[in-house]
C-alpha cells in the first residue's frame, strides 16, 4: 500500500495537510517540509537541493563536519580525564554536537565562539518547541469548527511566541552574518548561499528574506533532533549488544589501526558501519510516522477509496518490524544489511526511514555523512562501558519518548575509556 501511495500515486500523495501550528510557525507554510503540494513547494526544494543538499554541497562541508567531529571527541576525551569512572550524559554531549554541526553549515561560524552561548541556547530552547507544537494534537486540524476550543487552550499563542523568538532569533542572525568579516568564516555557508542566491534575478521564484528565514528554520529543526536522535539510539544499541559493538570496532580499527582521527577517506570500506547505522533507522526511525500527507484528488489504494483531501500517515516504525519483511525483527542484527541492496534512498518501500517519492527528505546525504564520521570516530577513540550502577546490558532503558520525533525517553550514560 505505501509503494502505491508513493509510487503508483506519488503526485496524488505528494500535498501536506494543514497544520495550525506550521501555519503560524513557518509564515504561513512557506518551508519546505511542510508546503502543499504546488510552484512554490517545487522551486523552493530545487533551490534547497541544488545549492545546499546535493552531494557536491554535503561534501564541501567535509572539513567542517571532521573539525566538529574531532571537537565531540576531545570534548569527551576531557570529560572522562576529569572524572575517569564517572558516566556521560552521552544525549545531552549528541544534542550539543548536532547543534555546532549545523550552526557551522548554516551559518559558517563556531557555536562555541565568545558571545554565542546564549544564541545557542535560545535555538536550543525554540526547537525543543517546535517539536512539541509541531507533534502535538490542535482539534482545529481535525475539527475547524473547534477553533474557539484552540484559542481556548492557549495552543494558537503558544505557537506566535514560538514565531516571534524564531524572527527575532534569525533576523539577528542574519543581520550579524551580514556584517562579519567573512575572511575567517569557512565559505559557502547556507546563509551565504541564500543571501548570494537573493542577488540572482529570477522571474519565476523571488528569494525573499523570510523564505530564507523558513529555509533556515527548517535546517535547524530537522537537521538537529534527527541526527542526535540516531547517535543515541545506536549506542544505546551497541553498548546492549556487546558482539556488534566488537565486530563493529574489529572494523574500524582494522581498517585504520592506531589511526586517532578518521577522516572520511577512512569510511568507504566500512561496510559493517553502514549496516549499524541502517539497522539504526530501521529499528529507531527518528521519525517514525514520517511527516503527514494529504491527497489532492480521489483514488483506490489496495482496494479502499480514498476521496481528495484526506490526511494520510505512513507508520514506518510498524513497516520496520514487520516480521514478514524482517527476520527476528525486533531484533538489533546489522547483519542483515551486509550484501543486501536494500537502501534507504525511498527505492524499497519496506525501508523507508526518509520516506519515499516526491516528497522523500532531501537532506538524506548530509544525515548519512555526518552519522557514519560520528560513529566510526566513536568505538574507534573508545572502548565503552555501563555506569557502575548498572548490572548488564539488558538495564538499559529503552523507552521511546512521544511525539513527532522519536527520542529515548531517558538520557543515555556511558563511560568512555579513551585509547589513545
Amino acid at each position: 500500500m505505501v509503494r502505491e501511495a508513493m509510487k503508483t500515486h506519488d503526485l496524488n500523495f505528494a500535498s501536506r495537510p494543514n497544520v495550525k501550528a506550521a501555519h503560524i510557525l513557518f509564515y504561513g507554510t512557506l518551508d519546505l517540509s511542510l508546503a502543499p503540494y504546488g510552484d512554490h513547494w517545487r522551486n523552493l526544494r530545487k533551490v534547497s537541493v541544488t545549492n545546499l543538499l546535493s552531494v557536491r554541497r554535503v561534501q564541501s562541508f567535509r572539513a567542517s563536519r571532521e573539525d566538529e567531529v574531532a571537537h565531540l571527541m576531545d570534548k569527551i576525551i576531557s570529560q572522562a580525564s576529569s572524572s575517569p569512572s564517572e558516566a556521560l550524559n552521552m544525549s545531552d554531549l549528541f544534542r550539543c554536537f548536532t547543534i555546532d554541526m549545523l550552526c557551522r553549515a548554516v551559518m559558517g561560524k563556531l557555536s562555541r565562539e565568545e558571545g554565542m552561548n546564549h544564541e545557542i541556547s535560545m535555538l536550543r530552547e525554540m526547537i525543543e518547541e517546535n517539536i512539541v507544537l509541531l507533534g502535538g494534537s490542535n482539534f482545529e486540524d481535525f475539527f475547524p469548527s473547534l477553533g474557539w476550543l484552540t484559542s481556548l487552550l492557549g495552543l494558537d499563542g503558544k505557537a506566535k511566541r514560538s514565531f516571534r523568538k524564531w524572527e527575532a532569533v534569525l533576523s539577528q542572525m542574519i543581520e550579524d552574518y551580514m556584517r562579519r568579516d567573512h575572511e575567517n568564516l569557512d565559505g559557502d555557508s547556507f546563509t551565504d548561499i541564500l543571501l548570494s542566491l537573493q542577488k540572482v534575478p529570477n522571474t519565476d521564484f523571488t528569494l525573499t528574506i523570510e523564505l530564507i528565514k523558513v529555509l533556515l528554520m527548517d535546517m535547524f529543526v530537522a537537521g538537529t533532533d534527527t541526527t542526535n536522535i540516531s547517535l543515541e539510539w545506536g549506542m544505546a544499541e551497541l553498548i546492549r549488544n556487546p558482539q556488534v559493538m566488537k565486530k563493529l570496532q574489529n572494523e574500524v580499527r582494522g581498517i585504520q589501526t592506531g589511526k586517532t582521527m578518521l577522516t572520511e577517506d577512512d569510511l568507504s570500506g566500512m561496510h559493517y558501519l553502514k549496516a549499524v547505522i541502517k539497522e539504526t533507522l530501521r529499528l529507531h526511525p527518528p521519525a517514525p510516522l514520517l511527516l503527514p500527507r494529504e491527497t489532492m484528488e480521489s483514488c483506490e489504494i489496495g482496494g479502499y477509496h480514498i476521496p481528495g483531501k484526506t490526511k494520510v500517515i505512513i507508520n514506518f516504525w510498524s513497516i520496520g518490524r514487520d516480521p514478514k519483511f524482517w527476520d527476528n525483527a525486533e531484533e538489533f542484527q546489522p547483519e542483515r544489511f551486509m550484501n543486501n541492496p536494500i537502501d534507504f534512498k525511498g527505492l524499497d518501500y519496506e525501508y523507508i526511514p526518509f520516506g519515499a517519492g516526491r516528497r522523500v527528505c532531501p537532506g538524506i546525504q548530509f544525515a548519512v555523512s555526518t552519522l557514519e564520521l560520528a560513529f566510526a570516530n566513536l568505538v574507534n577513540r573508545f572502548d565503552w562501558k555501563l555506569p557502575d550502577y548498572m548490572k548488564d546490558e539488558k538495564e538499559v532503558d529503552m523507552t521511546e519518548a512521544p511525539g513527532v520525533t522519536m527520542r529515548m525517553k531517558k538520557n543515555i550514560y556511558l563511560v568512555p575509556e579513551p585509547r589513545f
